[in-house]
């Protein structure tokens, strides 16, 4: 098996791809969403350039973390390993039910039949992914906004700091909503950091930025996945966009060979945003919005 290609074993409580057999020390809000998370079934082919591979992770593990983690709702993003195939995703969607978004990606050559399965299908965004680079690149920002625009879809951006530095400008003229995965890759490169955090504010000000709280681990991989920086910049956006954050797992972790405690990625979270108040916007409020829940609460199967 190659190093980015593996299968996690079974925690002690019965869940796979995570660590621990707790819960969060907190009580999670009704309707919390988990913003985050990806689908894997090794029934269907990886794409030929696909830079990660994961075992299954399938829906009926990930129910079994969000049951110890008091989650309800879930946002299913297509990992850049599939590419533009979306059977998994479309098969997660659909056995997930009205509890769950999709997350799919789309290049300007996507034909109008696959567009409109992935809207019926609850798919709200599409994903730009340099990190783990598959078939999307930042040449295709002008001509899949008007297509964004038409199907009322965001664009998600997983970018290498120099990449987003470089297109900041570009994201910001598009006059759509831009989500920002992990941080925004704030840590990724000590020399870029005060022009990422720059960067970000810019976009969280156009009124069209949004970013997740995810991937902690990804920016400092060391136990306890966190830092004087990250911590700072993550406060700054607390106090000044309550409205503009959402939390994610990135279960089942794939970037990792060790995978962390999903409870320990919450309880840091809570540690980040003490408010009760601010807590429910981030796990209830704003992904209702974002993600364009139209009721309530339909979260219970």
């Amino acid at each position: 098996m190659s190093a980015n290609q593996y299968r996690a074993g079974l925690s002690e409580a019965g869940v796979h791809h995570s660590a621990g057999i707790h819960a969060p020390s907190f009580v999670l809000p009704e309707g919390a969403c988990d913003c985050h998370m990806h689908i894997f079934d090794n029934r269907y082919p990886f794409a030929p350039v696909a830079p990660l591979k994961h075992g299954d992770a399938s829906p009926s593990q990930y129910r079994k973390l969000q049951q110890r983690l008091g989650l309800q709702r879930m946002v299913v993003v297509q990992p850049s390993s599939y590419g533009t195939d979306h059977r998994v995703l479309l098969n997660a969607l659909s056995c997930f039910g009205p509890a769950a978004k999709g997350i799919g990606v789309i290049t300007p050559e996507t034909d109008a039949a696959t567009l409109r399965q992935l809207t019926d299908a609850n798919v709200v965004g599409a994903r730009l992914n340099l990190v783990q680079k598959s078939v999307t690149d930042t040449g295709m920002l002008d001509k899949l906004a008007p297509v964004l625009r038409m199907l009322g879809w965001h664009l998600q951006v997983h970018l290498p700091p120099q990449f987003f530095i470089r297109v900041i400008n570009q994201l910001i003229e598009l006059k759509i909503d831009v989500v920002m995965d992990h941080f925004a890759g704030i840590c990724h490169d000590e020399s870029l950091k005060d022009r990422v955090d720059q960067g970000v504010l810019r976009l969280m000000d156009s009124g069209h930025g949004w970013l997740k709280l995810s991937g902690a681990y990804m920016m400092h991989p060391s136990p306890p996945h966190t830092s004087a920086m990250l911590d700072s910049f993550v406060s700054k956006l607390v106090a000044r966009y309550p409205d503009r954050l959402v939390w994610g797992s990135d279960w089942p972790h794939v970037t990792e060979r060790e995978k962390p405690d999903d409870a320990k990625l919450l309880d840091l979270f809570a540690r980040w945003v003490p408010d009760p108040g601010i807590r429910h916007a981030i796990l209830v409020e704003n992904p209702r919005q974002l993600y364009r829940y139209h009721d309530s609460m339909s979260t219970r199967q």
